[in-house]
């Protein structure tokens, strides 16, 4: 892979990442509307993974927080702090990461193309339409339970797609 296709995937994933549009929809269709090749699911989870660390060092001091009340509540038994919102991220993660690894092969394989990223937008905007109209109009943080956690996580999987 060419050294600025990299840079080029890259910004386009940081940039991306933060807009209510697809970040992962982009590094397939980019590179297949200028007719580069397909730098695979392998780098899209490396750039994926950069986005990660950098949000995760420009909020260093409120993740130290996080992660410390939830360690905290994990040894004293019960929620302290922002602890119940460290154990819903961390279940929240768990399904996307298990399918992930299940179907990795089918994910590079069969869903990435353009065709597919048409579908699951129009599909999962729908989706979301619906989860809107129906859903409760008023959540934060602190309403938030492991269950919902769990679930969100679920739906996330999807993305996969």
């Amino acid at each position: 892979m060419d050294l600025s296709h990299i840079v080029a995937l890259a910004l386009l994933q940081g940039i991306t990442e933060f807009l209510p549009i697809s970040s992962s929809a982009h590094l397939i269709l980019v590179p297949s509307l200028l007719g580069w090749t397909d730098q695979g699911l392998d780098f899209d989870i490396a750039v994926h993974g950069g986005t990660l660390l950098a949000v995760i060092a420009y909020f260093r001091r409120e993740v130290a927080a996080l992660v410390a009340d939830g360690l905290a509540s994990l040894s004293r038994g019960t929620m302290v702090g922002e602890g119940r919102l460290f154990w819903a991220v961390i279940l929240g993660t768990v399904p996307v990461g298990l399918a992930g690894l299940a179907f990795k092969n089918e994910v590079e394989t069969h869903l990435r193309s353009a065709a597919v990223i048409a579908w699951a937008t129009l599909g999962f905007g729908l989706l979301l339409g619906l989860a809107d109209a129906l859903g409760r109009k008023v959540r934060d943080e602190h309403t938030l339970t492991l269950r919902d956690a769990v679930i969100i996580g679920l739906f996330q999987a999807l993305a996969l797609i």
